[in-house]
């Protein structure tokens, strides 16, 4: 391997080393994997490379961005992507689907309930939604994730998702107290806000700061069920000139900075894009702890070498359910 390849390589790959000898076996594995798919290659580079989340789930999405970039530098040739056939439109909203139109008082809006996404019908409404009527559309969402339709007697309200927090976030680490190695290590008990939508007929004063707080309530065991365990804060972010960020405020979050106009895997961005590639809206970052400040701050800057021992898991478990008790 030339030197100036391994100068290029990335010193992190899913967020564990990597070496010139991971590509070595990348490499072979693509070669050993003749005929295979590119989510088989995917799934096996996982497995040797110990590209797995905090359950040892594979992280088959992020895993698939790394190599999609490796094939276009030339460093691997992946196979050619094969076709998936769509029976419909993943953004069409469900046949018959009518927007509800509602304007009255909070008190008088009956059963408003986050329903957590499981069924297919679920999701297509879901993303359906998203694609319709919020101005960023329908997500890719990474990670660990939750998404929720909120719903009322009167009918489905909106929807909102939480997922896997950004990678590096200057203002966010900087008010956590975060080295670097521990953002690695403790980043997925952070959960992004990544999408909130409260559909365009549903004119009811208050009711987005209620959902922030209703979900901020409801999350953590939801998470817990499906995951094993609570995550500690939520992250969101506004885009300055759209929105204020009232609702955020109102549900009591913390500004805490704005972005940097940098995408989520920023570390090659600018030498990724194209020269006419237009910067990011800047966004203003908003922040809720899930616990009290004081734990939050203990469990999350843990330092490396007590990550994993009894110590830690007793903040951990205090700070979770702190606002459960």
């Amino acid at each position: 391997m030339d030197t100036e390849l391994r100068a290029a390589l990335p010193k992190r790959a899913c967020g564990v080393p990597f070496h010139p000898r991971s590509l070595r076996t990348i490499r072979e594995l693509i070669h050993s994997l003749s005929g295979a798919s590119r989510q088989q290659i995917i799934r096996q580079c996982c497995e040797h490379l110990g590209w797995s989340d905090y359950q040892g789930q594979a992280k088959v999405t992020a895993a698939r961005s790394v190599l999609l970039s490796f094939h276009e530098r030339g460093w691997i040739e992946l196979p050619a992507a094969r076709a998936v056939k769509r029976t419909s439109p993943s953004s069409s909203l469900p046949s018959g689907y009518e927007p509800i139109q509602i304007q009255l008082p909070l008190h008088q809006l009956q059963g408003i309930t986050l329903r957590t996404v499981t069924t297919k019908s679920e999701r297509h409404l879901w993303r359906g939604m998203m694609e319709h009527y919020h101005y960023l559309g329908g997500p890719r969402l990474f990670g660990a994730q939750l998404r929720y339709l909120v719903e009322s007697e009167q009918g489905v309200l909106g929807a909102m998702s939480f997922s896997a927090a950004a990678g590096r976030l200057r203002e966010r680490d900087h008010w956590i107290g975060w080295s670097g190695e521990q953002r690695r290590i403790h980043r997925h008990l952070l959960l992004n806000n990544s999408r909130f939508l409260i559909l365009p007929g549903v004119q009811v004063p208050n009711l987005a700061s209620h959902l922030l707080s209703k979900a901020a309530r409801q999350l953590p065991a939801d998470f817990e069920q499906r995951y094993g365990y609570r995550p500690l804060l939520l992250e969101s972010f506004v885009e300055q000139g759209r929105y204020q960020g009232t609702c955020y405020r109102a549900a009591n979050w913390i500004k805490v900075g704005q972005t940097s106009g940098r995408g989520r895997s920023d570390r090659r961005t600018a030498a990724q894009q194209s020269s006419e590639a237009q910067p990011l809206p800047i966004k203003s970052i908003w922040l809720y702890p899930l616990c009290s400040t004081k734990r939050l701050h203990t469990a999350l800057c843990q330092p490396a070498a007590t990550s994993a021992n009894s110590t830690n898991r007793s903040a951990l478990q205090g700070a979770a359910q702190e606002r459960a008790a």
